[in-house]
This record gives C-alpha cells, structure tokens and sequence, in this order.
C-alpha cells in the first residue's frame, strides 16, 4: 500500500513496525504552523488501512518530540489563532481536535518515542498513545494556563486517565514542567534510557508486539479501548463475538500449532 505523502514529517516501514518521524526542528515540531497534524492523521488512516503494519511509533526528529502550539502564531494571532471566537473554534473543531479522534480509532498499538521536550499539544500527543518510551532528557509539561489557555487538544481527558484525577489535576492547574524521572515515577512513561537508545528500545519493543498474529493484535487493541467506554457485560458480549470470529482465522490455528511445536521441542 501507497505510503501518503507527507512533507514535514518522514516514514518508514520495517518488519511491519511503521516509524513516523517529525521532521520541524527549526519549530521545535510544533502542531500549530505545519502539516504534522494532517501527516500524523494521514498516517494513522494510512496504518489502519494497511495490513503490513502491526505498530506505529511516533518520534520527533531534532532535539524535541513537540513544543504544541507555535507561540509566536498566537501572539500574531495567525493560522489556527486568528479570526473571532466562532471562528477559532471552528478551527480547533476541524483541526487539532482531529488529532486525538485519529488517534483513538488508531486499530494497532501506538508508541511515543519522546525523544526531548513534549510540551502542551505535544505532551498531549505523546499521552493520547498507548505506550510512551522517553529519552532521559525528555521534559514534558501540560502548559497551557501558562499561556492563559485550556488544553483545548484534549488532554484534560487523557491525562486523569493515565495517572489519576488529583495528579492531572496539580500538572494541569500548575503548568510546571517536570522532568523525565518524574513523569517515570508518574506513570506517563513506561521506561527511560539513554538518548542514542531510545528508538532500539521503541523498535524491540514495537516488534515483540509486531510478532504476534496480526488480526489478533488489532482485536485486542480494539477492545482494550472499548472497555474504558463500555460496561461490563455489553463488553463480555463483544469480546466472545470477536472471539468467535478469531477462533476461524489462519492466524489462530497458526499460532496454536505453533506453541504446540515448540512445547514439544522444549520437552526433548
């Protein structure tokens, strides 16, 4: 399948662990002022569509994952910050708030790479992913209300739910800017290493996941992020449906004859 055509951002695909680098240094990969949205978005749609690829890592080129928002368009009130209320909003509507809709419709797993600061959209995008692996000298911060702004990305949503309402609660009202250890001990990321070793890292584990049956993935994908939206037995009744269906699939009877060959083999 046709990879889209992207101009701010690259992308490759290998082992069917697909890489999508923002390629913004001069702007710090922001949001705002460039295509990443549209990339990122056109990529996502680009994954789903595509049964080559099993996981996407997102990664920023240069020395930031993503500043967010360009602050200097919003001092000049250009791009998505200009024209009268109605029109703004028309414009985050259309825009930015694209952005986590993709994101939670994305059918394969999603890994942030943070490979330095993330900061208001930017830290944002990285917490609208499924796993977050970031560089020691990554920095992330929700922002906003230091600018005189609200997350209007999102990520008041996304952050409780990834580390609990209180501690969303001091990072958003706040603004401050915490370093990588902490956003570890947070739970925003899952691992550190060191700078040269964040994208091995994200690649292993990208293809551990890449390895297994990819229907299979992107099932479970699917409905882990139907049970945050669904009550228990309507999920109970999805998940044996989808079961169903997976129990007649090439991948299933592959895999299961598979690990009986190789419990054989370990017994010898």
């Amino acid at each position: 399948m046709n990879k889209p055509k992207l101009v701010d951002s690259t992308l490759t695909l290998h082992n069917r662990v697909a890489t999508l680098t923002f390629e913004r240094d001069d702007v710090r990969n922001a949001l705002t002022g460039t295509a990443l949205v549209e990339e990122i978005i056109a990529t996502l749609d680009w994954a789903n569509r595509n049964p080559e690829a099993s996981v996407l890592i997102l990664t920023g080129g240069g020395s930031a994952f993503s500043s967010g928002g360009n602050v200097k368009d919003m001092l000049d009130r250009r791009g998505l910050f200009s024209g009268d209320a109605l029109e703004i909003q028309d414009k985050y509507r259309r825009g930015i708030q694209r952005l986590p809709l993709a994101l939670e419709k994305a059918e394969i797993p999603i890994i942030a790479a943070v490979n330095g600061p993330a900061v208001g959209a930017g830290f944002d995008l990285a917490c609208m992913c499924d796993l977050r692996i970031a560089s020691k000298r990554a920095r992330v911060g929700e922002t906003f209300i230091n600018l005189g702004l609200i997350p209007g990305d999102g990520g008041g949503w996304f952050l409780q739910r990834l580390i609990g309402y209180q501690r969303a609660a001091e990072l958003t009202l706040t603004g401050r800017l915490i370093d990588a250890v902490e956003a570890l001990e947070l739970g925003i990321f899952l691992k550190l290493t060191e700078p040269e070793e964040l994208l091995p890292q994200a690649q292993a584990l990208a293809q551990e996941m890449a390895a297994k049956p990819p229907l299979a993935l992107r099932q479970t994908k699917r409905l882990l992020k139907l049970a945050q939206r669904t009550e228990l037995p309507d999920f109970l009744d999805l998940c044996a449906g989808v079961q169903g269906m997976i129990h007649q699939t090439e991948d299933h009877r592959y895999a299961v004859k598979t690990f009986i060959e190789s419990s054989i083999q370990r017994k010898k």
